[in-house]
């Protein structure tokens, strides 16, 4: 039995592209349901207030488990591979960037890459307490720019 097979992938990308539409239908309807229930919750607390509960509603929510991406200093090693391995100073989005590619994660998903680049940024403030690191004002946009010591 011969196999036929399509030189242009029409049928492959015609079938990445209808998933691809479903995904982000999905991710549409995902958002819709957390706002319907963001709603809910927020008249919930003013029935609860209405009823005359003084309490603090936040220390009855249970506690949601901690995600943990990068375990005990390994963050620190990571920001400081990046840096051992620039050809120059980088700023503290660069590196998260490439530590968000090096471990297989989309560096163009703008929350994730803004709230990496906070404990980047943070990780770099306390090398550079330590003196592992050193920064300089950036000649464009007054950011940080950051490389390692010389003696580390």
């Amino acid at each position: 039995m011969k196999r036929h097979r399509s030189e242009t992938f029409e049928h492959t990308i015609s079938g990445l592209l209808t998933k691809r539409a479903d995904l982000f239908q999905e991710a549409t309807e995902a958002r819709t349901r957390l706002a319907e229930i963001r709603n809910d919750i927020e008249a919930l607390d003013r029935t609860l207030r209405a009823f005359g509960f003084q309490g603090d509603l936040d220390a009855h929510m249970p506690r949601a488990k901690r995600e943990v991406i990068f375990g005990r200093g390994e963050l620190t090693r990571a920001i400081l591979g990046e840096l051992r391995d620039a050809d120059g100073p980088l700023g503290s989005r660069e590196i998260a960037q490439a530590i968000l590619e090096l471990q297989g994660y989309d560096a163009k998903d703008r929350n994730y890459v803004t709230a990496l680049t906070r404990r980047v940024s943070k990780a770099l403030r306390i090398l550079k307490q330590e003196g592992v690191v050193k920064s300089a004002p950036s000649l464009r946009g007054g950011n940080l720019m950051w490389s390692r010591s010389q003696d580390s």
